[in-house]
């Protein structure tokens, strides 16, 4: 009779698909665990980790990207190994991983931008926000994009997240400011002789709901190149959100947006070469143009109180803004995976705390979990993820216990290679991505940046030293 997993001749082995802060967080807590023999095999459809500290991080954030050391010892723990430029649904399939582990992990999160759902979305000169950030982060899927910013001179950002500021201040950044930076070669070329003089950024509700952090707003007062303008009364507050700003109830994150907010409000404009306008109850209502973008409407809002929330509602109020860039961050969404189970309306995987749900509403399915943004939803912050998937690794465990965990034909950490040997014989391990990045930092030091990123598949992959085959 066989042992059971997770012992020292049976031990656990877990496949988790997705390399960002979530699949490294889960294989730091299950390799952790004392009581627990396991190998966890952490997989990526890129040649490089890290998901979107690499590639979502502003590029003149470094100290957001420091995390990443965390991670590498995770990698150098014993029974640690990482498969990058692996594809599930391509390179293999679930079925694949039903016959070699214990337990399945998605950690792929949610790559795919919400749409605003409005007439001339479609235009050339409408954006997502995830393309235009991949772009200067130098993600192989949009390093080839083209985004006309030699012929903008207002660009529109719809959202007022940390993203939305993220490209907002890219756009406002000189050149001088983008060289300190791993931006792409590409992108300070073309940043650099742009001709954007205004940025303008909507949201759909007041400054006390706005969604970035105070960092994110505080350092757009900070640049060289721009000068931050609020309108006329743009800065005022509804009798509800002044009466709970001012309140014990509110928290110090919403009190400093709403006092920096106000603090822009008052100051006058110093002359810079851009400005970057600052605009509130403001919804996209249709992007018009002929053959690419000429204009955006924008809507009026007004906040009612809904259920004890204040929800914006249109007050028919209409204005046209000339524009030739409309860049939109309204929310990230998980896209469905072969043989995954996915929450069409929520754009998750259903679970219950992390086990997998065969649909909503429907029953577990055995030995399958998942954690991160595509278990619980775009929210949060990096460290967000360690205790999401902290609860996920916990339940886990529980079925390691109970011996409630899926049965492999093949569990043995050679099969997976002899399978990948075949499918995805370029298939890039942990050493292979410590080439990337050796090989990114030594591009970098004689222009004293950081490091210039390898930005297409052919580069990564030849710098680890494999060929696309």
């Amino acid at each position: 009779m066989a042992s059971p997993a997770g012992t020292e001749e049976n031990p656990l082995r877990v496949a988790i698909i997705g390399a960002g802060p979530a699949g490294f967080y889960a294989a730091d807590q299950i390799l952790r665990d004392e009581g627990t023999h396991a190998q966890v095999d952490l997989f990526d459809r890129l040649p490089t980790p890290y998901g979107l500290v690499r590639g979502g991080v502003a590029p003149d954030h470094p100290k957001i990207k420091a995390v990443t050391r965390v991670y590498e010892r995770t990698a150098k723990r014993e029974g640690f190994r990482f498969f990058g430029n692996v594809e599930l649904g391509r390179d293999i399939t679930v079925d694949d991983l039903t016959g070699h582990y214990h337990a399945i992990l998605y950690t792929f999160g949610a790559e795919a931008d919400r749409e605003l759902g409005i007439p001339g979305e479609d235009l050339p000169g409408s954006y997502s926000a995830t393309s235009f950030v991949g772009w200067y982060n130098a993600h192989p899927d949009y390093a080839d994009r083209d985004f006309g910013l030699g012929r903008v001179k207002r660009a529109v950002v719809i959202g007022n997240g940390n993203v939305a500021l993220d490209v907002t201040r890219m756009l406002a950044l000189d050149e001088a400011e983008l060289r300190k930076t791993d931006i792409a070669d590409h992108a300070i070329e073309i940043l650099a002789e742009s001709t954007v003089e205004e940025i303008v950024v909507l949201g759909r509700r007041g400054p006390a709901q706005a969604a970035w952090t105070n960092p994110e707003i505080i350092e757009l007062g900070q640049l060289e190149e721009a000068d931050v303008v609020i309108g006329a009364g743009e800065e005022a507050l509804d009798p509800v959100s002044r009466a709970w700003i001012d309140s014990d109830e509110s928290d110090k994150t919403s009190k400093v947006n709403v006092e920096t907010v106000e603090a822009y409000a008052s100051r006058e404009p110093s002359g810079k070469p851009k400005r970057i306008s600052i605009r509130f109850l403001s919804s996209p209502v249709e992007i018009r143009g002929r053959d690419r973008v000429e204009s955006i409407v924008i809507g009026g809002n007004e906040l009612v109180e809904v259920d004890g929330t204040l929800k914006a509602r249109d007050t028919g109020e209409r204005e046209e803004i000339p524009c030739e860039l409309v860049l939109r961050s309204v929310g990230y969404t998980g896209i469905p995976l072969d043989g995954v189970p996915f929450d069409s309306g929520r754009g998750t995987i259903p679970n219950e705390s992390g086990r997998v749900l065969d649909g909503p509403e429907g029953q577990r399915l055995t030995g399958h979990y998942t954690a991160g943004w595509i278990k619980r939803g775009p929210s949060g912050v990096i460290g967000t993820n360690k205790k999401c998937a902290a609860e996920t690794v916990e339940l886990l465990l529980e079925d390691v216990a109970a011996g409630n965990l899926l049965a492999p034909d093949d569990p043995s950490p050679a099969a997976i290679e002899r399978l990948l040997d075949e499918r995805r014989p370029h298939h890039v391990s942990f050493s292979g991505w410590e080439q990337i990045d050796e090989a990114e930092v030594g591009r970098g030091e004689p222009h004293g940046r950081p490091r210039v990123k390898f930005a297409s598949f052919d580069e990564l992959l030849a710098a680890a030293g494999k060929e696309e085959v």
